[in-house]
């Protein structure tokens, strides 16, 4: 991660969150939209990042979408890590992001949001922790506390978890099971 403002500030910040909000488009995805002929829509994701969502998640850590775009494929993945709170076709992401907030009785400052572009300015304010990929619009880096160093799409969203769950001291806890006792 880059930060934007003290790296302590952003640990501190990181330490708080207990409700990762994602876009997608740009975020969990490159950006790139495949549409083909019968109007479907096809999205890559990268492995990385679920499995980044998984370990977040095993931590007590809520993530949510939120995205201006609707799309069966993004409710198909959804569905497929267990993300329960998503929210498609937004007209008015800070709108969205306050119900999300309320359903949650949550406070901005236990929420992170992860992001790419204008639209995302209005929540990118709020949030606790306000991330932009690296690929980002320029225009979005002064609202944020923090940029990946990975793309959108490119393991961006897996970087922000490890390091939720590093600033949040579970990191050993949740990737024990990985490791095992072999020391190696």
């Amino acid at each position: 991660m880059k930060y934007h403002r003290s790296e302590a500030e952003v640990k501190e910040r990181a330490a708080r969150i207990r409700l990762l909000i994602l876009d997608v488009d740009g975020v969990l995805t490159d950006g790139g939209l495949i549409l083909h002929a019968d109007g479907q829509e096809s999205k890559v994701f990268h492995v990385h990042d679920g499995h980044g969502i998984r370990l977040v998640q095993r931590a007590g850590i809520e993530v949510a979408l939120l995205t201006g775009r609707s799309s069966q494929v993004v409710a198909d993945r959804a569905k497929n890590l267990g993300i329960e709170l998503v929210v498609q076709g937004s007209r008015n992401k800070l709108i969205d992001y306050e119900k999300m907030l309320q359903q949650r009785r949550l406070d901005d400052q236990n929420v992170a949001y992860v992001a790419d572009d204008l639209v995302d300015v209005p929540v990118l304010r709020r949030a606790g922790l306000a991330v932009a990929v690296a690929d980002a619009t320029a225009h979005i880096r002064d609202y944020c506390h923090a940029c990946t160093i990975s793309k959108g799409g490119k393991g961006a969203v897996r970087e922000v978890c490890d390091f939720l769950l590093q600033a949040q001291g579970k990191w050993e806890e949740v990737t024990a099971p990985y490791f095992g006792d072999s020391g190696g």
